[in-house]
């Protein structure tokens, strides 16, 4: 089946939209006049190799940066143990392909992030989905679920901000996991493209900052904290399972765009990442704000959500038996686009779930999407 995520994205290019669908990052922040200067600078420097081909492993330089700055949080992982990949999303895809056989099953949270749930399905796997509370996925759940399946190849799991529930592991769990993890013999697949954007409180060490063994397979990106459109996130992992992923990477497309690579190393060298997350975390947080609070007035009161403290997303739970499919349907009528939350588990059930995107939409098209939103749930 297609992505109903990407199928709704296709709605987002209607301007009289007003979409929470996608997880897409606002382009009012976007660094254009800097890559202006950047591209001259790669392009007066080092212009043949970057229009070359280059090795499938990634830029050195670029491969450096990202294990300094996964040194600062805790992850001590070198150049050689990275491999650059076409956004996370190829990094799934390969992880689908590295592990799983028909019939093999794969943990999860529930619910999970679609993309990865439709990157592993092409693969045939079976899924069981482990109940999450406020501070992440249960851990007596995850045990019983390693003792009765023989055949689960990895866990995968979005420690921060999970997509789509927003819900934050809690240090303690992110210990547990790492532990029934190596107990077991399963690798984990930790998917963390939210790490940097923290509104508030105490940010977390990665999964991985807790493996002493290599079974932690980590899967980084720049689109949300960067450009999506440039495409490039990266594997970090032992070297043993680094090089199966060089190897699919090689059958699959051969390199990462040699130019995107310098581009992003090259603005990290001559202006300041951390700057401009912090410029990132100031407007998303004040979306989030804005939509927590016109949801707090005008959903009706027995619709639940969570209160995400940092990311993209929030996730709306209506009363038992409402569709939420059915619901979007009289929302587009509306022109507000949302996801609908049955995908998210692969199982099925659920369809009383959705998910809303808080980051993309101006501040007054939040309100005035929330309050249209809101409408229609008071109309059911």
């Amino acid at each position: 089946k297609g992505s109903a995520i990407r199928e709704l994205l296709k709605l987002t290019e209607l301007p009289e939209i007003i979409s929470f669908a996608g997880g897409l990052p606002a382009p009012e922040l976007f660094p254009i006049e800097e890559l202006k200067q950047v591209c001259l600078n790669v392009l007066d420097t080092d212009g043949k190799a970057a229009l070359q081909y280059s090795p499938t492993e990634g830029y050195i330089p670029l491969r450096k940066i990202i294990s300094d700055r996964m040194k600062k949080v805790g992850v001590n992982v070198e150049h050689d143990d990275i491999l650059i990949t076409s956004g996370s999303q190829q990094g799934l895809e390969f992880s689908g392909r590295i592990f799983l056989d028909e019939g093999d099953t794969v943990i999860c949270e529930s619910p999970s992030y679609l993309g990865a749930l439709n990157a592993f399905k092409a693969y045939l796997p079976n899924f069981v989905e482990i109940e999450m509370d406020d501070e992440g996925m249960k851990m007596d759940e995850l045990e019983n679920a390693l003792k009765a399946n023989p055949k689960v190849r990895f866990i995968y799991t979005i420690p921060d901000f999970q997509n789509p529930s927003g819900i934050t592991m809690s240090v303690e769990r992110r210990k547990k996991l790492v532990e029934l993890a190596e107990k077991y013999n399963v690798p984990i697949v930790e998917d963390n493209p939210y790490g940097d954007l923290r509104f508030e409180g105490e940010k977390y060490p990665p999964i991985k900052h807790f493996d002493t063994t290599g079974i932690v397979i980590y899967l980084g990106t720049f689109s949300k904290t960067f450009a999506p459109g440039l495409r490039l996130g990266w594997v970090a992992a032992s070297s043993e399972i680094v090089q199966k992923y060089v190897i699919v990477k090689q059958g699959a497309d051969l390199q990462c765009n040699s130019m995107a690579q310098r581009e992003v190393a090259s603005f990290i060298q001559m202006y300041d990442l951390d700057a401009h997350i912090k410029k990132i975390i100031e407007v998303y947080k004040k979306r989030r704000d804005l939509m927590l609070d016109t949801m707090k007035k005008e959903f009706p009161e027995n619709v639940k959500f969570t209160y995400p403290n940092g990311g993209l997303f929030t996730w709306v739970e209506l009363p038992e038996g409402i569709d939420a499919a059915e619901v979007l349907k009289k929302a587009l009528e509306e022109k507000v686009a949302f996801v609908p939350g049955g995908p998210f588990y692969p199982n099925g059930g659920n369809e009383n779930h959705f998910r809303l995107n808080y980051s993309n939409m101006p501040e007054d098209r939040i309100i005035e999407g929330i309050t249209r939103l809101g409408k229609v749930l008071k109309s059911l």
